[in-house]
């Protein structure tokens, strides 16, 4: 409650005997570790005492297993009261440390004015939930099921017309390398591999491979969303899923119980599980859903100024792209020179290889690394931009964002080739990833603070990457399309226009 109060802006008292007078009247020691070492995997009292006071506290597996310490407490359990005494005790030690360590690394505005506000918005999005259509899930499940069974049958054709498990990494190893004779397998300790990259490699010559693939595909969101979701509905009929913002070391929000960051959109049986999540009677779904946002980002922080001009002119970035790396007329550019344009531009935010590329187009690495070099070529501040950022990452240790979120890269460090090569890639992308991560961060906040403000009944109810859905009352959806436009759109100021494109509808796949 003081930290929905804080984070509102309306009064909140401070804590008696506050260790540090400069320090928010609400300092979760989470999320402030978090901010100051984003790659540990816990922030619970143990890790902070380890971490910060360079004490070592008995974790709470350690302690109680899988005894529930808060009903051991409740029944008045001397160990479980130890417990409570013991990590009360290490918050208020540690907190007055953490924000100095805050402090010196310039981490406190980001603390105060994104991570803290964002600790309520989170809240209130768990206890909202999403209203889920029963029927349609279970009609998606049995869809699923059918095309599960087509593609069954398929790969037993390819096989030779004998039926095997195809779930069997041994038995569908021996099928494909042995029976069939395909060339290129990879012998393992326990058999053939048939990992995903084997099969990807193989699926252009070999049909099977790809319908395998695709069985893996469908039959892995049958599990995990026709019949997973259905243990997750709640008695009024929502699932509220939990959202965390100590996970990701870019900053991002990730979701569990269910995890719905995840949902499949590239396949149509995969879009189609966003009909099940519906908007309660009377209501509509407003979905916003930032327009390249990284791209925009790369455009800023980059300072390029033909990036840049593309965007203020409103032009179609990925055709623009196109025309100058292939040397052809705009008006010329053909479909797949634009796929080809898309996919660089997008690579070259995650720091994309030649050989990554290439794979992802089905050209050779040769020809990867032209697209590549021409890229640069025409955005040359982008490759200026990209280069100094490795060479910052190396010199200080991190990568920083626009909202100074720190990414530590000790990866750049080390003496294995991959390894290093993994860590300039994390310094070529942290910076833009972070920054869009910090943008949707504030956008969130705000529209949430512009919803309650306003003294509406719409509620923002789910966080998709860059993607955000609220649910609001039919009378107040013209409204709520305004909130998240406006909002999102001054999230920050650009060297080029944040733009967020709006749609409604009854259900999160009509709204999409």
């Amino acid at each position: 409650a003081r930290a929905a109060s804080a984070a509102d802006g309306s009064s909140a008292e401070s804590a008696p005997d506050a260790p540090a007078s400069d320090m928010p009247c609400v300092l979760d020691l989470s999320v402030a570790n978090y901010l100051l070492d984003p790659l540990k995997s816990s922030y619970e009292a143990d890790d902070v005492a380890a971490g910060i006071l360079n004490e070592t506290l008995p974790s709470l597996k350690e302690r109680f297993g899988k005894e529930d310490p808060a009903g051991l407490a409740a029944a008045g359990d001397e160990r479980a009261l130890r417990w409570y005494f013991d990590e009360a005790l290490t918050a208020f030690r540690a907190a007055a440390p953490s924000w100095e360590k805050l402090t010196e690394q310039g981490l406190t505005a980001l603390y105060t004015q994104i991570e803290l506000p964002q600790i309520v918005t989170l809240a209130r999005m768990e206890a909202e939930g999403v209203l889920v259509l029963r029927d349609e899930l279970e009609a998606y499940g049995r869809a699923l099921s059918v095309r599960i069974g087509e593609l069954e049958q398929e790969i037993y054709e390819a096989a030779g017309g004998i039926p095997f498990n195809i779930n069997s990494t041994r038995q569908l190893g021996d099928v494909l390398f042995v029976r069939l004779g395909i060339p290129g397998g990879k012998k393992t300790k326990t058999g053939w591999s048939t990992a995903a990259d084997v099969l990807e490699k193989l699926a252009p010559q070999w049909p099977i491979a790809g319908l395998v693939l695709e069985y893996r595909t469908y039959t892995k969101l049958r599990s995990t969303y026709a019949e997973g979701l259905a243990g997750f509905i709640r008695a009024d009929g929502r699932i509220h899923s939990r959202f965390h913002q100590t996970v990701t070391a870019t900053g991002r929000i990730s979701s569990s119980d269910p995890n719905l960051q995840n949902i499949p959109v590239r396949m149509e049986l995969g879009r189609q599980i966003r009909k099940v999540f519906a908007a309660a009677e009377g209501c509509r779904f407003a979905d916003a859903d930032y327009s390249q946002i990284e791209l925009r980002v790369l455009a800023h922080l980059s300072g390029d100024e033909a990036l840049i001009e593309a965007y203020r002119d409103a032009q179609d970035i990925h055709a623009i792209t196109a025309s100058k790396v292939f040397h052809v007329p705009l008006e010329e550019v053909t479909s797949e020179q634009r796929r080809n344009a898309k996919a660089v531009n997008f690579g070259i935010v995650y720091g994309i290889s030649a050989f990554g590329l290439s794979s992802g187009l089905s050209i050779s690495r040769a020809e990867a690394l032209d697209y590549i070099d021409e890229y640069f070529r025409t955005y040359p501040k982008v490759k200026a931009f990209i280069d100094a950022s490795v060479e910052r990452a190396k010199k200080h240790g991190y990568a920083v964002t626009m909202a100074g979120r720190r990414r530590p890269i000790p990866e750049l460090r080390s003496s294995n080739f991959m390894t290093r090569s993994f860590g300039e890639r994390a310094a070529m992308n942290s910076p833009v990833q972070g920054s869009a991560a910090d943008i949707i961060k504030i956008a969130m906040n705000r529209v949430e603070r512009r919803l309650r403000a306003e003294g509406l009944k719409a509620r923002l109810v789910l966080q998709i990457h860059d993607e955000l859905l609220v649910e609001a009352p039919e009378a107040e959806v013209s409204a709520v399309e305004d909130i998240l436009r406006e909002e999102m759109e001054a999230a920050v100021t650009l060297a080029v226009k944040l733009e967020a494109d709006v749609h409604v509808g009854r259900t999160w796949e009509e709204a999409h």
